[in-house]
């Protein structure tokens, strides 16, 4: 990658629909739940070859950061952005774009949740270098997912017109943004041919989005140019402290990307993307045996006529049985064991939204 491109990380969330396996002191980007690196790790190891360990920056809460610190040493100390609370991905594109554009003025950057899953890392790389060499020219750049199915748990990107120029990948002006359909809606935009997942991966110049966020999103905008004239002085903590909390709590997609005018998709088919964002994902990125159950991290499990089940959690010495039991999804998380129908695993946030309001935290 050219010396003005970066790779920046968006790693605070809380991963609540893994739950009760993702938990606030630990949740899903910090754990090994596909293989033996966890989602956070998988992530900065696919940017090997791409980027160098300096060029690297990791956006995340101090409650997370102590962890990822440990799992990926590369990273230097001084990359490693803190928020003082969440306020959405608007707020963590914004400051680290601002951060960057103070350190690097002709500075690129690649916006990567850290909670992804892709198989294929060769068209991941080539995805990106194409996405740069779009962004160079203004544009506001994010990765589309062919659409396997006709999937309400997504948000859909529409292509417009073909962006004319010699790109190393076939580009087209986003026409519009979608919001996760429901059933009939999704069945009816993949008949079209035209719509793409929204990835959530975005790559830009650092100066072309602090542009857009100054035209949409003006108080982010403000407060971005009190934050980072003081950063990396022992100033940075109270001027942040001052003028985050305050900040409305806002998506890059509805708070930007929506509204802007120079956005470009690069639809993206063979990736072997997942966002491994409930249980269920777990199928899609896992090998199941001859009836399709997997058992993953620590379990043993003993499948009498059952089909399609997934047990995950546990100890070596803890044996799971299940007996004429299909379509099911079994989680061992020790002080709590969660058993759902798969095409259910969506309602565990209801399931921790109730333990919130029933002030049973300590399961949470």
């Amino acid at each position: 990658m050219p010396e003005h491109t970066y790779a920046v990380i968006m790693a605070g969330g809380g991963g609540t629909r893994l739950w009760p396996i993702s938990r606030k002191e630990k949740p899903k980007q910090l754990l090994p739940l596909i293989g033996q690196e966890t989602l956070f790790q998988g992530t900065v190891q696919r940017l090997e070859n791409l980027f160098p360990p300096e060029r690297i920056l990791v956006v995340t809460v101090e409650e997370q950061a102590r962890e990822m610190r440990l799992q990926a040493p590369q990273i230097p100390e001084e990359n490693y952005i803190i928020e003082p609370a969440p306020r959405g991905t608007a707020s963590v594109v914004g400051l680290a774009a601002a951060v960057l554009h103070k350190r690097d003025a002709n500075a690129e950057m690649a916006v990567l949740p850290s909670d992804h899953f892709i198989r294929n890392r060769d068209l991941f790389h080539y995805l990106l270098n194409a996405a740069f060499d779009v962004a160079e020219n203004g544009y506001l750049v994010t990765l589309g997912i062919a659409p396997s199915q006709p999937s309400t748990a997504y948000g859909y990107i529409q292509q417009g017109e073909p962006l004319t120029g010699a790109y190393k990948y076939p580009t087209y002006k986003v026409k519009r943004f979608i919001e996760k359909p429901d059933e009939q809606a999704a069945q009816k935009l993949l008949r079209t041919g035209d719509h793409s997942w929204n990835s959530g991966m975005f790559i830009w110049r650092a100066d072309a989005i602090l542009n857009e966020i100054d035209k949409q999103m003006p108080d982010l905008g403000n407060a971005l140019k009190k934050i980072v004239p003081v950063w990396g002085t022992d100033q940075q903590d109270a001027i942040l402290n001052e003028h985050w909390r305050d900040l409305k709590v806002e998506t890059v997609d509805y708070g930007i990307m929506e509204n802007a005018e120079r956005v470009a998709v690069l639809p993206a088919g063979g990736l072997g993307w997942s966002d491994v964002g409930m249980w269920s994902s777990l199928f899609e990125v896992l090998l199941p045996d001859m009836n399709g159950n997997i058992a993953t991290n620590s379990s043993l499990h003993l499948a009498h006529e059952t089909h399609n089940t997934l047990v995950y959690g546990g100890n070596g010495d803890r044996l799971i049985v299940t007996i004429g039991v299909d379509d099911m999804v079994i989680i061992d998380a020790g002080d709590v064991l969660m058993v759902c129908k798969t095409d259910q695993s969506q309602k565990v946030r209801d399931v921790v939204k109730h333990l919130n309001k029933h002030n049973q935290e300590k399961y949470l």
